[in-house]
């Protein structure tokens, strides 16, 4: 019989693409992870990885097991935010700021689920550069934080009087269009220039900060075509084929899993950082941040 463990596994396996980052996300060693995979396909009877590609990718059979699993796990987590939310009877206003790519793609669901369940519950997003959102959040306009480790990607320092929680691990990935059939499954930095470069600009500045210092050392030259802020204008641009460049992993694992894009690997270049929840310590609505913390964190693992 299927368990819930094993689906979680095989879910997490398709979302990260490889059986390593799976087991990272899931705090699992790699060998743990495939035996999951090996009791499920023994369970069912088929094979639902294609093995022999350069990125994990499900069977026919796989496909249809991740999508009905994938709801099935989102089934599970709303009905743990709904009990917890009604529980909580949450209400009043939380303002929260965060950068766009983020909002969009981790926190719309669950503020849709939040809402739908406490009426009273009132929530503002605000939109902007991590620079102005600090500013925001000290002067008070902001409750809560949702950002890249401000010391790693802002080079900020909190204040002792704010909390701040991890939330998950977001990578960078070079991507390329899914067209392009002579698209490298991997290559050194380098080579960055063999294809024009579309530029994600000013929300990660520690990570641009970083690339460009690593390009000068390898006196690496990729004059950008395209330059934007916003991921989804970015992604359709490099769907097209126009060039290629680094997206935020959280925002084109979709894209990626059904091969709109390609990741392309770097094997001299890695970025990694923490995606934190920042909020004051003596907030007076800390009840309501610390529930919509928990939501948000179980969001990431669905």
């Amino acid at each position: 019989m299927l368990n819930f463990h094993q689906l979680t596994t095989f879910v997490t396996v398709i979302s990260e693409g490889s059986m390593t980052a799976a087991a990272d996300k899931l705090f699992l060693t790699q060998p743990a992870v495939s035996q999951q995979i090996r009791n499920l396909e023994e369970e069912l009877g088929v094979e639902l990885l294609v093995r022999g590609v350069r990125q994990i990718k499900p069977s026919p059979q796989g496909e249809i097991l991740y999508e009905h699993a994938r709801k099935i796990l989102q089934q599970v987590q709303t009905a743990e935010v709904a009990i917890k939310s009604i529980g909580a009877e949450l209400q009043g206003v939380i303002k929260i700021g965060t950068l766009s790519s983020i909002g969009l793609h981790l926190m719309s669901p669950i503020i849709g689920r939040l809402m739908r369940h406490n009426p009273d519950l009132q929530v503002r997003v605000d939109y902007h550069h991590g620079d102005e959102l600090f500013k925001n959040f000290k002067k008070g306009a902001l409750d809560i934080l949702i950002l890249p480790d401000s010391k790693v990607e802002f080079g900020l320092e909190m204040d002792p009087a704010v909390e701040e929680k991890f939330l998950t691990k977001e990578e960078l990935w070079l991507v390329g269009s899914g067209k392009d059939t002579e698209m490298p499954s991997q290559i050194s930095l380098t080579r960055l220039s063999d294809h024009p470069f579309v530029n994600f600009v000013e929300e990660y500045p520690g990570f641009n900060k970083l690339l460009s210092e690593k390009m000068h050392d390898l006196k690496v030259q990729a004059h950008a075509i395209f330059e934007s802020s916003n991921v989804g204008t970015l992604k359709r641009v490099i769907e097209t084929g126009l060039g290629w460049g680094f997206l935020p992993a959280h925002s084109i694992r979709k894209q990626v899993r059904s091969g709109r894009m390609v990741r392309v690997h770097l094997n001299d270049f890695q970025y990694e950082v923490n995606m934190m929840f920042y909020f004051k310590k003596a907030s007076p609505i800390r009840p309501l941040i610390e529930t919509f913390y928990q939501a948000i964190a179980q969001q990431d693992k669905a």
